[in-house]
């Protein structure tokens, strides 16, 4: 976890973000009611995964946010952000289909991802693409979904953030070797919501590159004395745009080469 100081805003800030996942209620919008802003902003977020590690939470990776011009035009921001995986909504998939319950979220919107296993611990402050796949074991495609806590997703950078980068859960295909050797920049994939074709990205959406993305976050976190380590899972930003997502939803991703992944929302 970076090393932030603890102030008394900070520990506000990220209690009452707490409660806005644990009651299901939105709430203002952190820059509008507090004045947030961006320096203090992984603060918040890093002491609200601490409240939640405290009540038992685990932490299983990190997610990356707003990579590609779809969604950072979506949201009305100009740079990455990332934030944490928590265990608790990590909706393991069986034989390729995953169901996720939809009165778990506020707000759900989904995305397709490319999900890295990192093998080896990786840290720096000029970490390469190269050296990302190397640190590898295998990579996944993914379904995030994402959500926020601010009401109607009326988000700046630094609401985003605190929100532990509108975080809602994840699910993933099957874990693949051979997807280290293919160009992930020009990975093609579909995603269809009720049998209708919604959204179509390609891996250089994502900051450049899916592997550019994860050098971006083991730079970042560097700056907070922090590494990813064995066993982390990253998602490494969206391919496309979110889609919103209601109860009775399925939605099917398809990338080339991979098996579909179907998600239910329940």
């Amino acid at each position: 976890m970076p090393e932030q100081s603890v102030g008394a805003d900070i520990e506000t800030l990220a209690r009452r973000l707490d409660e806005a996942w644990e009651k299901h209620e939105p709430i203002a919008p952190l820059t509008e009611s507090d004045g947030l802003a961006v320096d203090q902003s992984y603060a918040v977020q890093s002491r609200w995964t601490e409240i939640r590690l405290e009540r038992g939470e685990r932490l299983v990776g990190r997610k990356i946010g707003l990579t590609s011009p779809a969604m950072q035009e979506q949201m009305g921001v100009n740079e990455p952000d990332y934030g944490s995986l928590w265990a608790s909504r990590y909706f393991p998939a069986q034989a390729g289909r995953a169901e996720i319950p939809a009165d778990a979220f506020l707000q759900p919107r989904v995305e397709g991802e490319i999900a890295f296993l990192i093998g080896r611990p990786l840290e720096g402050t000029s970490v390469t693409p190269q050296e990302v796949l190397v640190a590898t074991e295998a990579l996944a495609v993914a379904v995030e979904v994402v959500d926020s806590r601010i009401e109607d997703w009326r988000i700046k950078l630094p609401d985003t953030i605190a929100d532990n980068a509108s975080y809602g859960g994840f699910t993933l295909g099957p874990w693949s070797r051979s997807l280290r050797e293919a160009d992930l920049r020009t990975l093609g994939m579909l995603i269809h919501q009720n049998g209708q074709p919604v959204v179509q990205g390609i891996g250089a959406a994502a900051l450049g590159g899916p592997a550019r993305a994860v050098a971006w976050l083991a730079n970042k976190l560097t700056s907070f004395g922090v590494r990813l380590e064995p066993g982390d899972i990253v998602l490494s930003g969206a391919l496309g745009r979110a889609t919103p997502a209601k109860k009775g939803d399925v939605f099917v991703l398809e990338a080339y080469g991979q098996p579909p992944l179907t998600v239910t929302f329940v």
